[in-house]
């Protein structure tokens, strides 16, 4: 019996030439047994009599994609989006968990039995691994260590008016009290960094200039130096939520090497779009804060490179149709990108000269980190089996008929992206997507599962 007999006993083996792996893209066998990794062996390993052997050829085995930013609206807005369009959108985007915003739902998750409603609407609705936020909002700092202890992983904030009137920004002495609180029980808070006073009142109409210059850069530094400030008096842990604004990345990479202990995150959009390109009156594009010109996406390409940025995630915040026409004043702010976001970077990414190796550890292994989520993340033995096995060179053009989420709205209308995902595996078994009548596998988790 060789040393890897044990190893490849399990009920699957998974196989190809390209697996992104802890050690770098590799041809490999990955084994499976109860729904975990049990080893990740040479492709040629002999799998034994009664195993299933699936082989992917050439297509790449990357770890499944975890979006810790997805505004799910479920329930109370669930015209807007629902657990079960947007879980099978992310399954069908590669991604294998998620984590759920307390807005825009009704009621938001500031509460414990807020969470528990949440939850009852969720349960048995998800087709990939769901998890929730707890809301920081002004009056509850005191039921944060409930929502704590009921298994969220951490505390969303807004700085700036969030959109709906349930979710009060917090001042700044919210914010100080909030952090405190957060702080004295080892949870993380998570900011929509934007300082309302840098904030232009915007005029109505079609263009998107205006529009951009009523959120300008100084609203993201201005609230990004705030938290800084805070999470060094207060030993915080911060995490700045779809940063936009570059100009923020050298004081947050300063502040990090001080030992402060703040993330970031950035999204596909900003990847992917710039201002230059976006036509006046297309609202498909509005979301908080902008996307900004091109020289600043070639900075956060740089902040993604030198591992000041964290994770990108998509912001997935979804409306319905009617809620994107009219002007950039009066539209609803937010791109719907959970199916296209893995297609969408890695576009830009392998233009730029990134490997997928880069695109997992920012869309995988980052946001898992970030949020504690110790058996997703990465191709490894004792993590979950999730996959996302993608075709790398195969390019399509991006048709709203044709995806998940409820409303059919998108700012990638038309374009060419490289990448189709083949197939995406939780715990071991493919996640079917292709009706809405498949049956949902996901789980619902909770912080430390």
């Amino acid at each position: 019996m060789d040393a890897h007999s044990d190893a490849h006993r399990g009920e699957l083996v998974l196989r190809s030439t390209r697996v992104v792996t802890e050690d770098g893209l590799r041809p490999a066998s990955v084994t499976v047994e109860g729904g975990r990794i049990a080893a990740v062996l040479p492709y040629d390993t002999p799998v034994p009599a009664g195993v299933r052997r699936v082989d992917t050829g050439d297509d790449v085995v990357l770890p499944g994609l975890v979006d810790t930013h997805v505004h799910v609206n479920d329930p109370g807005r669930s015209e807007w989006e629902g657990f079960a369009t947007a879980t099978r959108a992310a399954a069908a985007g590669g991604i294998t968990t998620l984590l759920d915003m307390p807005l825009n739902s009704l009621p938001p998750t500031t509460t414990v039995p807020h969470l528990r409603t949440k939850q009852d609407t969720a349960r048995g609705a998800v087709h990939v691994d769901t998890g929730f936020w707890g809301g920081a909002i002004p009056g509850n700092a005191g039921r944060l260590r409930a929502l704590h202890d009921a298994g969220v992983y951490g505390f969303k904030c807004f700085l700036s008016p969030s959109g709906v009137e349930e979710f009060p920004a917090l001042d700044r002495t919210g914010l100080a009290r909030a952090m405190a609180e957060t702080t004295a029980f080892g949870g993380l808070l998570i900011v929509h960094a934007e300082d309302p006073a840098e904030l232009t009142g915007q005029r109505p109409g079609p263009a998107y200039a205006d529009f951009l210059a009523s959120r300008p850069p100084a609203a993201e530094n201005t609230a990004v130096a705030t938290l800084v400030e805070l999470a060094r008096e207060l030993d915080a842990r911060v995490h700045v939520l779809h940063l936009s604004s570059a100009a923020a990345l050298p004081a947050l990479a300063r502040a990090r090497a001080e030992g402060v202990r703040i993330t970031v995150e950035t999204c596909p959009h900003f990847l992917t779009l710039t201002a230059e390109e976006v036509p006046d009156g297309a609202t498909e594009f509005k979301c908080c804060p902008p996307i900004r010109e091109a020289a600043n996406q070639d900075a956060l390409w740089a902040g993604l490179a030198d591992g000041t940025i964290d994770a990108v995630v998509s912001d997935h915040s979804p409306c319905t149709t009617g809620l994107k026409t009219g002007d950039f004043a009066t539209a609803w702010g937010g791109i719907s990108s959970l199916q296209l976001g893995l297609p969408a970077v890695w576009t830009a990414a392998r233009a730029r000269g990134h490997t997928l190796e880069d695109v997992a550890r920012w869309m995988s292994t980052g946001p898992a980190a970030l949020a504690g989520l110790r058996h997703k993340g990465a191709i490894a033995p004792g993590r979950d089996a999730d996959f996302a096995v993608l075709a790398p060179d195969e390019h399509f053009t991006v048709d709203p008929a044709l995806l998940h989420h409820r409303n059919q709205v998108t700012a990638y209308a038309g374009r060419t992206l490289y990448g189709t995902v083949r197939s995406t595996w939780l715990r071991g078994v493919p996640i079917a997507t292709d009706t809405a009548a498949c049956a949902p596998t996901g789980r619902l988790l909770e912080r430390d599962d």
